[in-house]
């Protein structure tokens, strides 16, 4: 099957760069590609994978090994080295985004500005290889839109450049509380996620919750170092691609007349700066992604700016999947959601032959009585082809077709 990669992560046991790292290459990530991403940016630093067990659960335990560094860099250092290095313009956006938010955080903990921000441990080597190695391997695997579990972050105390602080640290709280991402203790007394965990996840991942419905075809775990005694200390990843068949006990109401009534999710976006050459591909890629509908509104903008409005239907399930879609595949960088009430007459499928041909054929019932009669068009202009007719009579032809069998 092919189409749109989604990923879910299992944060239960909290988050590390490590972690992440290991998650993806245990799924199928190529370890070449990451070894390539990191050594455009920090030549001399070496990724290793190891197989392990976390209280019985077999991992692969990712090993960042280095050469003595800098004590610490800026943001402004490792801007430069991103902006340096060979990398494919995605890995390197979402490593510039994943240190951005970082470098923010960092900035309100202690008071600065944002370029005056040192790193200390986000800055050494081998944190700048989890985080540009999880980009690349996410990238490898061809996911375009993530959730995860709320993060896991552990209690106590913790060492740090800074001293004994409290856990979850002040930069893990600050990352989330700028998200309004979801997090817990846990009930675990130690460090469960680390700020480089925290960034990754919160700027991969478009939403929260269980595992949304997805056709899975792979799956990983990455290790944590510590074997814990409660929890296999691992961070899962769950790959596949989005599934709109609904979810178990969900069901759908039935309003008077025989329409079927489900909750559904508009989602839009205004964009004027799209070639629109690309617009076809965009909705196909939406409707492969799972959406129930997908169209363009021609629309005025600002200044007299000509532009389209891109509306998605879909399953509030899929919603995380299509918004990385649009992210993905137009210029925009935001967009709107409402929720509506979408209703739907009883259908159901036939095939049926004009002139020996097979055509797929829609039927729609309201009431109990036929009140639309829809031929899959591309089957009819394959039809009409192969049989030298204009498409109008093959569409006349097994529209009858239908209509003479749709009572029996």
């Amino acid at each position: 099957m092919s189409g749109p990669v989604t990923a879910w992560f299992d944060c239960s046991a909290g988050a590390a760069g490590d972690m992440l790292l290991g998650a993806l290459v245990d799924a199928g990530a190529s370890p070449a590609a990451v070894q390539r991403a990191v050594d455009a940016v920090v030549p001399g630093v070496r990724i290793r994978t190891e197989r392990v067990r976390r209280r019985g659960l077999a991992a692969t335990k990712v090993h960042v090994e280095t050469e003595p560094g800098p004590p610490h860099r800026t943001w402004h250092d490792i801007r430069a080295l991103l902006a340096a290095a060979a990398l494919p313009g995605p890995v390197r956006d979402a490593a510039q985004g994943v240190f951005a938010r970082l470098a923010r955080a960092e900035a309100a903990v202690h008071g600065i500005p944002v370029d005056d921000v040192h790193f200390h441990e986000v800055g050494a080597l081998d944190a700048i290889a989890d985080v540009v190695g999880v980009c690349a391997a996410h990238h490898d695997l061809g996911v375009v839109a993530a959730t995860a579990t709320p993060l896991v972050l552990g209690a106590g105390r913790t060492s740090s450049a800074h001293g004994r602080i409290p856990v979850p640290v002040p930069a893990v709280l600050r990352l989330l509380a700028d998200a309004g991402a979801p997090a817990a203790s846990g009930g675990f007394r130690y460090e469960m996620c680390t700020p480089t965990g925290a960034a990754l996840v919160l700027s991969l991942c478009s939403g929260w919750g269980d595992l949304p419905p997805l056709e899975l075809f792979a799956t990983g775990a990455g290790a944590g170092t510590r074997d814990l005694p409660e929890v296999p200390n691992v961070v899962r990843v769950v790959l596949g691609r989005p599934s709109a068949a609904p979810r178990p006990g969900a069901g759908t109401a039935v309003a008077d007349g025989g329409t079927a009534v489900a909750e559904a999710v508009v989602l839009e976006a205004n964009v004027d700066d799209l070639d629109p050459r690309i617009w076809p591909h965009v909705l196909d890629r939406l409707l492969e992604a799972g959406a129930s509908d997908a169209w363009l509104t021609p629309v005025l903008m600002k200044k007299g700016r000509p532009a389209h409005t891109l509306s998605v239907l879909c399953s509030p399930e899929l919603l995380p999947a299509l918004r990385g879609t649009v992210l993905a595949e137009t210029s925009t960088i935001g967009f709107r959601e409402h929720r509506v009430a979408k209703h739907e007459a009883a259908r159901e499928f036939r095939t049926v032959t004009v002139d020996g041909i097979a055509v797929q054929v829609k039927i729609a019932r309201h009431g109990g009585r036929i009140v639309n009669v829809q031929p899959e068009y591309r089957e009819v202009a394959e039809a009409a082809a192969r049989l030298g007719l204009p498409v109008k009579t093959a569409l006349a032809r097994a529209v009858a077709a239908a209509g003479d069998g749709a009572e029996s």
